[in-house]
C-alpha cells in the first residue's frame, strides 16, 4: 500500500474538518427554517392541527420564533466572511489543495486500511475524476451570486432582528423584512445542500462536482407520498416528520 506525502495526509484532515463543520452549520440552518415553515404549513392547511396550537399558543409562538431565529443565526454563519469556517472556506482549501482529489489520493482514501488494493479499485479509479481550477470557479460563481442576495435581501434582518437587537420604527422594520421571501430563503437552503453534496462526492467518491436539484418547496414536498422520500435531504424528512406528528396528535386531541 503507498503511503501519500505527509503534507497531503494533513491538508485531507483539514479539509475534512472544513466540510464537516459546513454541513453541520448548513444542516442546522436546513432543519431548523423548514421545520418553520412546516408547521405553518399543516397548521394552515389543517383546522384540526391550529386548534392543537392554540391550546398552547405561548409555547408555540416561543418554538417558532426559537426556529426563526436559529435559521437565520446558521444561515449568517455560512456567509459572514469574519467567520473563521463558512463557505468561502471551506471552497478556499478545496482548491488551494488540488492534491487532494488526485487519483493517487482517492485511491488511498478508498483502499483505506487494508494492505491489498481491492479487485475493483482500478475500474473504480479509471472512472474518477480530478477537478480543475474551473470547477472550482463555477462554484465560486454560484456562492458570489447567492452571497449577493443574502447580503442585499437577509443579513440586516440577521444582523438588526436576531444577533443584535435594534430599535426599529414600523417603517424600518417593514424595508427590512420585505426584501426576501421564503421561497427564496427555501431554495437558497437547497443551493447550500447541492454544493456540500457535490464537494463531498468528489472529495469521498472522485465525481464531477455537479450542484443537482434538491426538492425545497415544503408545499411540494407535502404532497409526496411517503414512498417517494428516497433522499436523506433533511428539508425532506422534517418535512415529512413535521406533518405526521402534528397530524396524528391533533386526531388525538379531538377524540
Amino acid at each position: 500500500m503507498k503511503v501519500l506525502d505527509v503534507g497531503v495526509a494533513d491538508a485531507e484532515r483539514s479539509f475534512s474538518r472544513e466540510l464537516e463543520v459546513f454541513r453541520n452549520g448548513v444542516e442546522a440552518g436546513t432543519q431548523f427554517f423548514f421545520t418553520y415553515l412546516a408547521v405553518h404549513a399543516v397548521a394552515h392547511e389543517k383546522k384540526r392541527v391550529h386548534a392543537l396550537l392554540n391550546t398552547a399558543p405561548l409555547f408555540w409562538n416561543t418554538c417558532m420564533g426559537a426556529l426563526q431565529t436559529a435559521a437565520f443565526i446558521a444561515l449568517g454563519r455560512v456567509f459572514d466572511q469574519t467567520s473563521p469556517h463558512n463557505v468561502d472556506a471551506v471552497l478556499r482549501q478545496a482548491q488551494q489543495n488540488p492534491e487532494i482529489f488526485s487519483k493517487a489520493a482517492l485511491g488511498q482514501r478508498k483502499q483505506g486500511t487494508e494492505p491489498k488494493k481491492p479487485d475493483w479499485l482500478d475500474e473504480y479509479m479509471s472512472k474518477a475524476y480530478v477537478p480543475t481550477n474551473d470547477d472550482f470557479r463555477r462554484l465560486r460563481r454560484h456562492v458570489r451570486n447567492w452571497r449577493r442576495i443574502y447580503d442585499n435581501n437577509y443579513a440586516d434582518v440577521r444582523n438588526l432582528c436576531f444577533a443584535h437587537k435594534v430599535v426599529l420604527s414600523d417603517a424600518e422594520m417593514a424595508r427590512v423584512w420585505g426584501k426576501g421571501n421564503n421561497r427564496e430563503l427555501q431554495r437558497m437552503f437547497a443551493f447550500l445542500n447541492s454544493l456540500h453534496d457535490a464537494l463531498c462526492e468528489l472529495f469521498l467518491n472522485g465525481r464531477k462536482p455537479v450542484l443537482r436539484q434538491v426538492r425545497y418547496s415544503v408545499a411540494r414536498m407535502r404532497k409526496l407520498h411517503l414512498t417517494a422520500f428516497t433522499s436523506r435531504a433533511v428539508q425532506e424528512h422534517v418535512t415529512r416528520e413535521v406533518d405526521q406528528f402534528l397530524t396524528l396528535h391533533a386526531k388525538r386531541a379531538q377524540r
